[in-house]
């Protein structure tokens, strides 16, 4: 499975998954539940700080946002039409500062020890029929499936680019959802082939 891991000796590294999962979980919900500009930047800067100080390059930090930075722009294009230049910032900041902590977790943390406490966690709901197992499984694609999805992404904006296409949101939109249905049509099959019975 892709591993998204950056070795190093901080801190976040040292950390156990679940208090890192648990922080994550309690930061998404606050951002959502917070409506202020000035406390969604200050949330922002703070995540970004985190960075070095998980011994991160802010490098890193700009790579998990740049395959994004088209979706930013339709977002921000269409909240500002809608409701303002305040709250295009507002929506964006919030979107750019829960992605850059979901790095930042995943960055400093092996994607088999997340889907180990995940898979343990969820043991509880054993007796209502959710299988943990599968729920691992399904995150393990979807850890392998993002990155893949994100450079997609990126080569399909760039051949658009080449014809002169880079701004028309259905040639980059179609061809990426099409691979997108291809690639989870491969990964079922996979696991169909395979015979997998959790």
């Amino acid at each position: 499975m892709l591993d998204l891991y950056s070795p190093g000796k901080s801190f976040l590294h040292k950390m156990s998954p679940a208090p890192k999962m648990l922080v994550l979980m309690v930061a998404a919900t606050l951002l959502f539940l917070n409506d202020s500009l000035a406390v969604t930047l200050a949330a922002m800067v703070a995540v970004l700080l985190l960075y070095p100080l998980a011994q991160l390059s802010f490098k890193q930090a700009w790579q998990q946002l740049r395959p994004l930075l088209w979706i930013f722009a339709v977002f921000f294009a269409l909240q500002w039409w809608l409701a303002g230049l305040e709250q295009a910032s507002y929506v964006v900041l919030r979107l750019a500062a829960l992605i850059l902590l979901a790095s930042l977790v995943t960055l400093t943390t092996r994607s088999s020890d997340m889907i180990d406490t995940i898979t343990t966690g969820l043991g509880f709901l054993k007796p209502i029929g959710v299988n943990p197992a599968k729920v691992g499984l399904a995150i393990s694609l979807a850890l392998r499936f993002i990155p893949v999805l994100a450079q997609v992404t990126q080569d399909v904006r760039e051949a658009q680019k080449t014809r002169g296409l880079e701004r028309s949101v259905i040639a980059v939109a179609m061809p990426v959802a099409i691979r997108t249905l291809k690639m989870a049509d491969d990964i079922s099959d996979a696991i169909e082939s395979r015979g997998y019975r959790p």
